[in-house]
């Protein structure tokens, strides 16, 4: 079920930690690079609640509610990451952004909703660190293709001015392949419940029809989140800021910091640029194996400060970028940055499913994204002039300033409301049931 989420995670971690490195080969000076990513949040913006709302309109006996999205937007994703590294222009890897993204939310929204359709309240935490997992699984062998590439392979990291590096052409290359056969292995190994009540259901989704109505009852939707989701919102925004800077400033802030360079047709900066992919491994891995310890720690202490407790610890572990002068020693930022990362990726979401109808899954959890992708949209508008007039350029500090924004969103999960005993006792069974299945 969970099984997609590997091939996912390929297109959005070549995507972090190469994007930036392919803007700059084709010219972008670093003050626009911010900007230039503005696609991503803003497509998550536009196709994620539209996606939810559409797919809990959806039922086919074949193909169910959510595996249709799966199934489209692999193909469209896969075929994003086999031109990306080919752009001979700033304008087309910017618009190839823009496909790439959208096509990534298509296929990744109503996995989020998917889990919370087919698991009980005792096993989505469960169920989300399973996710959890895979997202790391991907995101680790995805962000070392490209060092793979150039030190075991021996193909070349540089190139001619404008032209992107073979060594990152392949690892979009093996990136499209391997999205499109994990989403087909989820499309075609897994079944959906159809609706509950098909009568009733066919009955909603006859007065749904038309654009109007759609878009009526979207803001509808919108007005009526439920309190905790709110409260969640609060700690996302803050949280995804830091994220958004490591993704988009890393790469220029090691070869600044570390390497020494700006200059992006030298060896020290596409080194730089391969050294940020073990970086993104190591956080990515970290992610995977947390995964499976969180809802132990959920038990004990909530979900919500254990949130608290894992996005304190990723704080800290930006702010210590800033002070490493060595590469090496940056892998151990990245191992905070990481338990951040796992808690980001399950625990908000198990939160919020225990607080969502049934019937509105998938547009909930499309409408949740609004606040992964606006502060990510503020950043993009923001951060390349405050970069360049406040910074002077040095991106570095972008990354102290995600630190300090994650333990921020860290300690707002105080305001988050859940039933801690209800908490404890469902994610005590779900342990439990997996230990017996194990058995």
């Amino acid at each position: 079920m969970s099984f997609g989420f590997f091939g996912i995670q390929f297109g959005f971690a070549l995507q972090n930690a190469n994007v930036s490195r392919i803007f700059q080969t084709l010219g972008a000076d670093l003050d626009k690079i911010a900007i230039l990513w503005i696609a991503a949040p803003f497509t998550g913006l536009v196709v994620q609640p539209i996606i939810g709302y559409i797919s809990d309109r959806t039922w086919h006996p074949f193909w169910g509610r959510r595996r249709p999205f799966f199934f489209i937007g692999a193909i469209l994703a896969s075929l994003a990451l086999f031109l990306m590294p080919n752009s001979y222009m700033l304008w087309m890897a910017a618009l190839l952004l823009w496909v790439l993204d959208a096509s990534i939310n298509i296929s990744m929204e109503p996995f989020r909703a998917f889990v919370g359709d087919k698991l009980p309240a005792s096993q989505r935490t469960t169920g989300f660190a399973m996710q959890t997992f895979f997202i790391g699984l991907g995101a680790v062998i995805a962000s070392l293709l490209p060092y793979i590439f150039t030190n075991v392979f021996n193909i070349p990291n540089t190139a001619p001015e404008g032209v992107i590096p073979n060594s990152v052409k392949y690892s979009f290359y093996i990136g499209g392949f391997i999205y499109l056969a994990a989403v087909m292995w989820t499309v075609f190994t897994s079944k959906e419940y159809p609706p509950e009540n098909m009568q009733a259901w066919e009955q909603e989704k006859k007065q749904s029809k038309g654009v109007a109505h759609a878009f009526g009852e979207i803001v509808r939707g919108i007005g009526a989140m439920p309190p905790t989701m709110l409260q969640l919102a609060i700690v996302q925004f803050f949280t995804w800021l830091a994220f958004f800077s490591m993704w988009i400033y890393t790469t220029a802030a090691v070869a600044q910091n570390v390497y020494g360079t700006t200059d992006t047709t030298s060896k020290a900066f596409q080194d730089a640029g391969d050294w940020v992919g073990v970086m993104f491994m190591v956080y990515n891995g970290v992610s995977a194996i947390a995964a499976f310890l969180l809802p132990m720690l959920a038990a004990k202490i909530s979900r919500r400060f254990t949130h608290l407790l894992c996005l304190v610890v990723g704080g800290i572990g930006f702010i210590s970028i800033f002070f490493i002068k060595d590469h090496q020693t940056l892998l151990l930022s990245m191992v905070l940055i990481g338990l951040a990362w796992a808690s980001t990726l399950t625990m908000p979401y198990a939160i919020l499913a225990g607080a969502l109808p049934a019937s509105k899954m998938g547009f909930y959890m499309g409408v949740f994204n609004f606040f992964i992708v606006i502060p990510q949209i503020l950043a993009a508008a923001i951060l390349g002039f405050i970069v360049k007039s406040v910074f002077n350029d040095q991106s570095i500090y972008a990354l102290l300033v995600g630190g300090i924004s994650m333990i921020i969103a860290g300690l707002l999960n105080v305001i988050v409301k859940e039933d801690h005993a209800e908490t404890a006792k469902e994610i005590t069974e779900d342990i439990e049931l997996a230990n017996t299945a194990a058995d």
